[in-house]
């Protein structure tokens, strides 16, 4: 199992970003990154057919024997109930929640994240739990706008300050609840000055998943680094032109039908979502 891949997925190129952090932490680790491009985006869809399609990137994930699954997908790790998959399974969600909450010093917490991710509360009622009064909006232009390429432009300068506008006065940890944001931390810092700190899902997520390896035993061995091989259900070429904006994508690359997803998950029972 060390030697085998680490299996991520996401409704599009933002959890390329969770694949970033995680190539720099561990650089040795092989990964196959699932794009269900196809029937992006997720958070406009129901609960139940988010389930069914996490459901299903997992379990051809498994089928490619992945060791560990990272849900690199806000909205299909609120999602997803994957208690009985036969390798561990992380999402974005916790691992932003604990360093946002190891980052406050007793402040108020905020997210940004899309519609879906807010309305669903799964940071708020995280965060609460863990004791911390939460501030929390969303962000519906921010993912096009990273797509756009324009993350360095006035218009996403203008957005940040549009989107923070009401932010309480004792912020003092605020967590980027989109895989897209990450492009956007270094403005979004910028903006909100250095008594913020500002919390990248996408590194919290790196760190856990690498803490997860060593507590399974299951880091690589291998002393070159690792490989990525790209499954797309949608078109190949859009894929990696909106990749390629957000920061670039390297390895293989191969398109997938979704007719192949539902016939993986047709054995992998286990998976399915509990009706």
């Amino acid at each position: 199992m060390r030697s085998s891949p680490i299996g991520v997925f996401d409704s599009g190129v933002g959890g390329l970003t969770v694949l970033r952090a995680m190539r720099e932490l561990l650089p040795f680790e092989d990964f196959i990154y699932l794009a269900d491009t196809a029937r992006f985006p997720y958070g406009r869809k129901p609960r139940e057919m988010i389930r069914h399609f996490a459901a299903e990137n997992a379990a051809f994930l498994e089928s490619m024997g992945a060791k560990l699954i990272v849900i690199a997908c806000n909205t299909a790790s609120t999602c997803a109930d994957f208690s009985s998959a036969s390798v561990p399974m992380l999402g974005v969600i916790e691992p932003g929640v604990l360093a946002a909450s190891a980052a406050s010093n007793g402040g108020v917490v905020g997210v940004l994240a899309t519609r879906g991710t807010i309305a669903s509360g799964a940071y708020q009622s995280r965060l609460e739990a863990r004791g911390h009064e939460v501030w929390a909006q969303s962000c519906p232009m921010l993912a096009p706008l990273v797509e756009e390429g324009l993350a360095d432009e006035k218009e996403a300068q203008l957005l940040i300050e549009h989107y923070l506008q009401t932010r309480p006065k004792n912020m003092d940890a605020l967590i980027l609840g989109c895989t897209h944001y990450p492009v956007l931390k270094s403005a979004i810092a910028a903006h909100l000055g250095d008594t913020i700190q500002v919390v990248d899902s996408a590194f919290a997520t790196a760190n856990v998943v690498a803490r997860e390896l060593e507590s399974q035993n299951l880091g690589s061995s291998k002393q070159q680094f690792g490989t990525i091989q790209h499954f797309i259900t949608g078109d190949i070429q859009s894929y990696q032109h909106t990749a390629n904006v957000i920061g670039g994508v390297d390895g293989q690359m191969q398109h997938l039908e979704i007719d192949a997803l539902s016939g993986v998950t047709a054995n992998t029972p286990h998976l399915l979502p509990k009706v």
